[in-house]
C-alpha cells in the first residue's frame, strides 16, 4: 500500500467518529445518531416509529409546528380472517435501526422536514367498527386541515377508507395500492367497513378516483370479489403480471396512471410472499419480495404524494420478527418520498 495515501487515511480517520463524518448528506444522518463521538443506543429510550421525535401534545395544539405526522392506528375490528393487526404500531414502533439516511435518494427524511409520531388515534370504542372510523376520520381531518401530511400505521386495511375521506375531502385523490388483495369488495356478513372493501368505499364517497388508481401484487383465491376495480376503472396488475413486467414498467405505469395529480399510497404488508411476511391477516403465497417492494416505492419519487399508510402488521404470528422489520422499513420508504413530494408542493 501507498504510505503517502496510508498517512492521509491516519491523519483523516484518526478522530471519533463524529469528526470522520464530512460528507453532507452522512453528516445529516450522523448529526442525528452521533453525540459526543458516540452512536445513541437503537435499543434504548423510548420506542417510536421510525425514532422519529415523540409529540403525543401534537393533536392539543392542532399539529403546529409539524409537517409530516407518523400516527398509529391500532384497529383492526375490520378483519375478516385471523385478527391482532391492532397491534401493529406497538411492534413496528420497537424495530431499530430503520434509517435515518436513505442511501439511494441520499436523504435525511426527518432532517429534511418536521417530523414526528404523534401517537395513536384515540378511538372511543373498542367493539365499534364505524364510531372507530369515525374517530379516524376526525382525527385525519384535522391534521389535513392544519396542513400536515399524515403517514399511518394500522390496523387492518379498513383504516385507509376514513383516512382517504381526510385526504380526499376537498377532491379526490388518485391511489398506488400495493397489496395482495384489490379491496374493492361489497358488504360482507352485514358491513362494507371491512378490510376487503375500503377502496371501494372511498370512490363511492368520492373521495378516491378511480381512473387514477393502480392496485400492484394482486392475487390469491378472492379474485372473484374485485368486479368493482376492473368496471370503475381502475388499473390491476396481478403478481403473475408484475413478474413479467418487472419493477421498471410496473413503474411507468404507476406514472401514467397517477400523473401529476394528488395521491395516495397505500401498502398492505401481505403485498409480500409471507417467507417475507408471515406475520399477517390474509398471507397469500407467490407474493412481492421486500427488495421489490422498496423499489416500487423508491420509484414513485416525483409523484405528488398527500398521504400514505402500512396495514396488516399482524405480529403474533411472526415469530421472527420478520413481519416487523419489513412494515417498518416500508414506512421509512414511503417517508422517504412523501418528504420530496412535499417540498416539492411548497415550492411550486
Amino acid at each position: 500500500m501507498d504510505e503517502a495515501k496510508l498517512d492521509q487515511l491516519r491523519s483523516r480517520f484518526s478522530g471519533d467518529l463524529a469528526s470522520d463524518i464530512r460528507d453532507p448528506a452522512f453528516r445529516k444522518a450522523a448529526e442525528i445518531l452521533v453525540s459526543g463521538g458516540k452512536r445513541t443506543m437503537p435499543f434504548a429510550g423510548i420506542a417510536t416509529l421510525l425514532d422519529a421525535p415523540y409529540d403525543p401534545e401534537a393533536v392539543h395544539r392542532n399539529f403546529e409546528g409539524l409537517d409530516i405526522a407518523l400516527v398509529g392506528v391500532p384497529m383492526d375490528l375490520g378483519v375478516t380472517n385471523r385478527s391482532g393487526a391492532r397491534l401493529g404500531p406497538r411492534c413496528v414502533r420497537q424495530i431499530e435501526r430503520v434509517g435515518p439516511y436513505h442511501h439511494v435518494h441520499k436523504t435525511v427524511p426527518t432532517k429534511e422536514l418536521r417530523v414526528a409520531d404523534v401517537g395513536d388515534v384515540p378511538m372511543s370504542s373498542r367493539f365499534d367498527l364505524e364510531q372507530s372510523h369515525a374517530d379516524i376520520e376526525t382525527f385525519f381531518k384535522r391534521m389535513v386541515a392544519a396542513g400536515v401530511t399524515p403517514l399511518a400505521v394500522g390496523g387492518d386495511h379498513s383504516i385507509s377508507l376514513p383516512i382517504l375521506k381526510a385526504v380526499g375531502h376537498d377532491a379526490p385523490v388518485g391511489l398506488v395500492h400495493i397489496d395482495a388483495h384489490c379491496d374493492t369488495g361489497g358488504a360482507f356478513e352485514g358491513s362494507k367497513f371491512h378490510h376487503g372493501g375500503p377502496f371501494r368505499e372511498a370512490v363511492l364517497a368520492g373521495v378516491l378516483d378511480p381512473e387514477r388508481t393502480i392496485q400492484i401484487g394482486i392475487r390469491g383465491n378472492s379474485e372473484y370479489l374485485w368486479e368493482f376495480s376492473y368496471e370503475s376503472g381502475m388499473t390491476v396488475i396481478h403478481a403473475e403480471e408484475f413478474a413479467s413486467l418487472g419493477v421498471a414498467e410496473t413503474l411507468a405505469r404507476i406514472r401514467a396512471v397517477i400523473g401529476d395529480q394528488p395521491a395516495y399510497l397505500s401498502f398492505d404488508i401481505d403485498s409480500l410472499d409471507p417467507a417475507f411476511a408471515p406475520g399477517t391477516g390474509t398471507p397469500e403465497a407467490g407474493g412481492l419480495t421486500t427488495r421489490e417492494a422498496m423499489e416500487l416505492v423508491r420509484g414513485t419519487l416525483g409523484l405528488d404524494l398527500v398521504g400514505g399508510d402500512v396495514v396488516e402488521v399482524a405480529p403474533q404470528y411472526d415469530a421472527s420478527t420478520n413481519t416487523a422489520q419489513a412494515g417498518a422499513q416500508m414506512l421509512f420508504e414511503i417517508l422517504s418520498v412523501l418528504v420530496p413530494a412535499r417540498l416539492k408542493r411548497a415550492s411550486a
